[in-house]
């Protein structure tokens, strides 16, 4: 067989080999979901987060509790429903039940400060107690990712309406409920799933 034949026939098998490995390592390697895909068989415990003083915690600290996830702000025509998270908190934070709140400047700039300033006018005006967070994005392209599952991958798909919308969490990281944000904490639906989302009472 002629040399320049020999030559040719190495090449092609050797193209051919080298196309088998690049098409085996395609077919094996893992799939990865683009940024910003909804993490559907995520719960809330898979998330980690910064406190408004900006120490990151692990969500899965509330486990076993029912949680109401709510953006929030303090220039908002709607801010005054934080007098009723707070009496919410309140009345049943002994039954396993937490507020979470991730202060949003998301809606015509009405939560423009830093973490203090949230911090502090929430302790002044409505002396709230419940656990507060760091500021974020809930929608949008910088979309934080709790609020990227909590909008497309827990059940309630949707984009954010306005500050204060609710998301109830049961004891398993699960959505079980969303709320508009002119809903108000202490409006009887709010009350009345909650009181069904409850951890059982622990026999004494």
């Amino acid at each position: 067989m002629p040399p320049r034949l020999v030559l040719i026939l190495a090449v092609a098998v050797g193209l051919i080999a080298l196309g088998l490995l690049v098409s085996s390592f395609a077919g094996t390697k893992k799939a990865e979901a683009p940024k910003g895909a909804p993490a559907v068989n995520h719960t809330l415990y898979d998330f980690e987060v910064k406190t408004i003083e900006g120490k990151p915690v692990k969500l899965d600290a509330y486990k076993g509790k029912t949680v109401l996830v709510v953006n929030t702000a303090s220039k908002c025509g709607l801010t005054p429903q934080y007098e009723g998270l707070e009496k919410l908190y309140e009345t049943y934070k002994d039954r396993d039940f937490v507020i979470l709140g991730f202060p949003a400047n998301n809606f015509m700039g009405q939560e423009p400060g830093t973490n203090e300033e949230i911090q502090q006018f929430c302790k002044l005006k409505y002396d709230v107690d419940f656990p507060m967070f760091s500021k974020i994005s809930v929608k949008g392209k910088d979309i934080d990712p709790l609020y990227t599952w909590l909008t497309t991958g827990a059940g309630f798909d949707g984009e954010i309406e306005w500050n204060f919308a609710k998301f109830l969490v049961g004891p398993d990281g699960k959505v079980v409920a969303r709320f508009h944000p002119k809903k108000t904490p202490l409006d009887p639906e709010v009350v009345a799933k909650i009181e069904a989302t409850l951890p059982a009472k622990k026999s004494s």
